[in-house]
């Protein structure tokens, strides 16, 4: 045992699968209804566009689609991301984009380019549980403010950073996840001012941006530092096709300024050379088709009407109990046991007895850990499987 335990990296060896994947097993049994995992509704996949585009790219661009690429990505799909970005506030060139295997691989490329083994990166409590993943792998040392209503508490970061020096900041400003909350406008102009003054990086996840309820749109980080500062140097930038197309293309991207750019696409040379060509050429080729924007509302539609349903049970069924962020948009509720001392962990023992899974929210914190807290995702489940959830997780109390 001893001798082949030997063979494993050090940083490797403590690794923990992630509890989601784990709980994702539970879902899949027979009669239990899901509210654990943050995936899209496939309900609402855009079947005939993709089929259409998957059409297009081999019968008409059959070598580009399974030939070799290049690193950064497709010239043309560059072009296009570029499009859409400048659509989000976004402006930025083909030439300072990288594709990636879904904006994951963006994180952990960043990490990678940036992190030496011990460097502070300063996250939210609660992130993004495969953020910390990232971080961990690539040995940083992560320090953690709390959030609230309004997303990160950037005075709290603020009083960090006057007594520790830190490498980044990583963030979802737009219904993040778990919490579904959105960084207010005060505090991202404030975020930006202050990775200028201490010189640190704010990597901007925003994977759920265009899934929106309201009309209300806060100006991205990146905008808000090419407006205000006049300089994007410290703001690099990821966003996916996964939660408004399909997740299966596995396809995101970083946009980076030149200092970095060039470093990640080397690392991903060294890691999968580039982003599979055959997606790459689907995504451009639907992109083509001016579908997306139809798409995106289709979405944001459905899911404004899951997430009030979802709110509405909750707070009819468990309003008692716990409380909750009412989500704005994105995929997930974020909720609290009004008990402190009540162990989410424990209780999911309990709900899967009565055929409903959740994901236990200290799976989200990297330090300070609330065991009172979970999170819901309302993206799959039907209206009718909501309902059902909703009755069992009474239940189970």
């Amino acid at each position: 045992e001893m001798a082949i335990e030997g063979l494993l990296a050090h940083r490797i060896a403590q690794l923990k699968s992630s509890a989601i994947r784990e709980l994702l097993k539970h879902s899949k049994m027979e009669n239990i209804i899901s509210l654990a995992g943050g995936i899209p509704s496939d309900a609402l996949f855009d079947f005939e566009g993709l089929s259409q585009a998957t059409q297009l790219a081999i019968t008409e661009q059959p070598k580009t689609a399974f030939q070799y690429g290049l690193t950064e990505g497709s010239g043309v799909l560059r072009d296009r991301i570029a499009e859409l970005c400048a659509v989000r506030g976004v402006k930025t060139r083909g030439d300072d984009i990288v594709v990636t295997a879904g904006s994951q691989q963006a994180l952990d490329l960043i990490m990678r380019s940036m992190v030496d083994p011990g460097d502070v990166f300063v996250v939210e409590r609660p992130t993004y549980l495969a953020a910390l993943q990232t971080l961990e792998l690539a040995q940083a040392q992560v320090m953690s403010v709390s959030s609230d209503a309004d997303g990160m508490v950037v005075d709290e970061l603020e009083e960090l950073l006057k007594k520790q020096r830190i490498k980044g900041v990583y963030i979802v400003p737009n219904f993040g996840n778990p919490s579904g909350v959105t960084l207010s406008y005060e505090r991202r102009l404030k975020l930006i001012q202050l990775a200028e003054r201490y010189g640190f990086v704010i990597i901007e996840d925003d994977p759920y941006g265009e899934l929106r309820f309201t009309e209300e749109r806060n100006p991205t980080l990146f905008q808000l530092a090419q407006e205000q500062l006049g300089s994007t140097e410290y703001v690099l930038y990821t966003s996916t096709f996964s939660k408004v197309l399909a997740p299966g293309l596995r396809l995101g991207w970083a946009i980076l300024p030149d200092w970095l750019l060039h470093k990640v696409a080397i690392i991903k040379q060294a890691a999968d050379l580039h982003a599979s060509a055959l997606s790459q050429t689907v995504a451009e080729c639907y992109l083509g088709l001016g579908r997306l924007d139809t798409q995106i509302e289709k979405i944001r539609h459905a899911y404004k009407h899951k997430g009030e349903l979802l709110a509405q049970l909750v707070e009819k069924e468990l309003g008692d109990v716990i409380t909750f962020n009412q989500p704005k948009g994105g995929m997930f509720l974020w909720a609290k046991f009004r008990q402190d001392d009540f162990n989410t962990t424990e209780w999911l023992k309990k709900t899967l007895e009565q055929g409903v899974v959740f994901v236990p929210g200290e799976f989200f914190f990297p330090d300070n850990i609330d065991h009172s807290t979970l999170r819901l995702s309302f993206a799959t489940a039907t209206d009718e499987q909501m309902h059902e959830a909703v009755a069992r997780l009474r239940r189970a109390l």
